[in-house]
């Protein structure tokens, strides 16, 4: 079983030890920013093959160390040509036209330089200049958002990711930014916000969730994203976390724990011999022997019983087992007959469950049916759990489905109904 604590490093293992890709601007999203401001070694300023045929003139004090700073930024030499900027810096009188001209081409080689400070004042005086173009302003500002985040700059990342989402609100690389700055900076319900605000949010996406709530003590809204994590990315780690979680939920009920055990059997939770030794004992306890002696073989197969010092204990549960299912096959249509007579739900439930264990649904199936039919059972709700776990046994996914939608409660059994759910759909 897990705890508080134990549930939030589940978290981060899974984040950290298993590698999972956290939202980063990489950095070869960079070379979109090189693409968009038009900079590469075959055009070293788009729409200029030469500065003197610009739209504006260029004088030739500015052109010269402008066209030189293109080249050399083009040859790769991003730090020389820095430098030769700096002769067209030393111009006076500088049209807006020229100015625009110098910072584009700044822009360029101090980003492939990794001069950040540099790269962003030259964004924001082009984007500031009034002459990009409509279809190139998003780009620039998506650009100066990404290289405010790679220097760590998180407010100002922040007020350019906002300004790139208030022009293009659909534009989820940015969203996926904004988020994982708001995370690293501390800002848990902006992350939060952001994270809830999307679709399809990724396994990582949904781990941050988790982590989050984690930190806010927000429970409930925990369990959700781990449901979420459990039905679309179906782990040991995420399906622990839940059903203990379920299990210590204040209300459960106890009777609910052999289908606790059931959950953690489908999610290839047992391990230790005492598990398997458990859950085997409450199966025979519940009149179901045919599911105790799956159980007991699993164990042996898996080679967690029959061996070590307690080999000769495990062997007797076996016997156990099989004797109580010889009892059961020459007893069960005497007994069937009673509790048909008696009107006894929980019997012909518990007898159902355990025909359909036995591989006998078309016996099994109706009797859970008059079950919860006459609705008089010690806790209905969990004969219709019964139900649609034995209809996905035999084979019947539309009917489990349907059957567990159907189930209610607040004592565990409408939780394990969902679980149930999400296992069916998304199994290990």
């Amino acid at each position: 079983m897990f705890n508080d604590r134990q549930d939030h490093s589940c978290l981060f293992r899974i984040l950290m030890k298993e590698n999972l890709p956290m939202t980063k601007f990489r950095l070869a999203h960079l070379g979109l920013v090189m693409a968009a401001i038009g900079f590469t070694a075959a055009a070293p300023l788009a729409g200029f093959s030469s500065v003197a045929y610009a739209a504006d003139a260029v004088r030739a004090e500015i052109g010269k160390p402008l066209q030189e700073a293109q080249k050399l930024a083009a040859a790769g030499k991003n730090k020389e040509a820095l430098a030769k900027l700096k002769e067209a810096d030393a111009v006076g009188g500088k049209t807006p036209n020229e100015t625009y001209l110098i910072e584009r081409t700044r822009a360029s080689a101090a980003t492939a330089a990794g001069d950040n400070d540099a790269a962003a004042r030259a964004f924001e005086a082009v984007i500031n200049s009034g002459k990009l173009s409509p279809a190139e302003a998003p780009k620039f500002s998506e650009a100066l958002a990404g290289i405010y985040y790679r220097a760590k700059d998180y407010p100002k990342a922040i007020t350019w990711f906002q300004r790139v989402l208030k022009d293009n609100p659909g534009n989820t690389q940015a969203h996926e930014y904004l988020t994982q700055i708001y995370y690293t900076s501390g800002k848990y319900a902006e992350a939060a916000k952001e994270l809830q605000g999307s679709k399809n949010l990724s396994e990582a996406q949904l781990g941050m969730l988790a982590n989050i709530q984690l930190k806010q003590n927000d429970k409930e809204g925990y369990v959700q994203t781990l449901e979420k994590l459990a039905g679309s990315y179906p782990k040991s780690t995420y399906w622990a976390d839940l059903l203990n979680r379920v299990s210590g939920k204040p209300g459960f009920a106890s009777s609910l724990s052999l289908d606790v055990l059931r959950l953690r059997l489908a999610n290839g939770l047992l391990s230790k011999p005492n598990e398997y030794m458990e859950m085997s004992q409450l199966s025979l306890q519940a009149g179901n022997p045919a599911e105790a002696i799956k159980i007991i073989d699993q164990g042996y197969k898996k080679g967690a019983l029959g061996t070590g010092s307690d080999a000769a204990r495990h062997q007797r549960l076996k016997d156990l087992a099989a004797k109580t299912q010889t009892e059961f096959d020459a007893k069960q249509a005497t007994l069937e007959a009673e509790a048909v007579k008696n009107k006894d739900a929980d019997a012909l439930a518990n007898m159902g469950y355990a025909l359909v264990s036995a591989g006998k649904a078309d016996k099994g199936l109706p009797l859970l049916e008059q079950a919860v039919k006459l609705g008089t059972a010690k806790n209905p709700e969990a004969v219709k759990l019964h139900q649609g776990i034995a209809q996905s046994i035999a084979g019947k996914k539309a009917a489990a489905l349907a059957t567990l939608k159907s189930v209610k409660g607040k004592d565990g059994a409408a939780d394990l109904a969902r679980y149930w759910t999400l296992n069916i759909n998304h199994p290990m």
